[in-house]
């Protein structure tokens, strides 16, 4: 990289120092010895040599004087005014020389771009430290970038799974809450029926002879619907009943009301007063006492 920058720069002074030296040697040559002319050239193109070589040793030193960069772009401007000078004298060739007079400020310039790179150069151990730092940067985006995508990968399947499990769900339960309802439906259709009751009593008429004398059979479909469960403790500390007291107690029930009342109607009375007994023994004393 100094090459590319200070090749240029040298080329250019060179360059513009043989111009200098050919203009000053023509073009006061016809008017003094062109020996004179040519000590004047090489003064002019000395100075510039010395100003530029001591403000590169101080660079070279990390030191700047502004006294000698003067100096030396007051040399510049003035290997360019000789330059314009020539080329506006040339007659014919005006365009010519004018097209190469740039060359001395032109040379000055390159010689501070390449003092500003010297300045902010880095040494290669510096440039790798800078490199592995901005390699480790990226591949640490790369690995985050990545870290996100699949947790939104992730994210987004299990969302969808949750999604369908719950969709399921509610087709599900839309198809068991349709068929409850048309169980509910079909059930108080046949209760509320008018014949219902009378077909079935005359279905179990042989069963049900006999138990009621003074009372028709009637016969209901059970209702659902909450119940009231009777106390697990009221039911244990309940005293068991002998077979008198269970048929006095079924009978006293039984007839409660008028008419009296049916099997079930006296189970249901019988259990919701605490009486504790096995269906078996209520059954036995209501065929007893029927």
């Amino acid at each position: 990289m100094k090459a590319k920058t200070a090749g240029p720069a040298v080329a250019m002074t060179a360059v513009s120092m043989v111009l200098t030296l050919a203009v000053v040697v023509m073009w006061l040559g016809t008017a003094m010895p062109w020996p004179v002319a040519l000590v004047v050239g090489l003064g002019i193109d000395g100075g510039w040599l010395a100003t530029l070589a001591y403000e590169r040793r101080l660079a070279a030193q990390g030191d700047h004087s502004h006294a000698v960069t003067a100096v030396g772009w007051c040399f510049g401007l003035l290997a360019a005014g000789v330059l314009v000078a020539h080329a506006l004298t040339a007659g014919e060739s005006t365009g010519a020389w004018l097209a190469v007079a740039w060359l001395p400020v032109a040379a000055k310039a390159m010689w501070l771009v390449h003092g500003m790179w010297e300045r902010t150069a880095l040494t290669p151990a510096a440039l790798g430290a800078i490199r592995g730092i901005q390699q480790e940067a990226r591949d640490e985006a790369a690995v985050a970038r990545a870290r996100l995508r699949a947790d939104a990968a992730t994210e987004e399947t299990r969302l969808t799974a949750v999604t369908a499990a719950g969709a399921r769900v509610a087709r599900v339960q839309a198809k068991t809450a349709a068929t409850l309802a048309g169980a509910w439906s079909t059930l108080e259709t046949a209760r509320q029926g008018e014949d219902t009751g009378r077909a079935l009593t005359c279905v179990t008429s042989s069963v049900t002879l006999g138990v009621t004398p003074d009372v028709t059979p009637r016969w209901e479909l059970p209702v659902w619907g909450p119940v009231e469960q009777v106390s697990a403790l009221a039911l244990e500390s309940a005293p068991a009943l002998t077979d008198a007291q269970l048929d006095a107690l079924v009978d006293t029930i039984r007839h409660s009301q008028t008419p009296a009342l049916s099997y079930r109607e006296m189970a249901v009375r019988f259990r919701a007063a605490g009486h504790s007994a096995s269906e078996v023994r209520l059954r036995a004393a209501w065929k007893r006492v029927a």
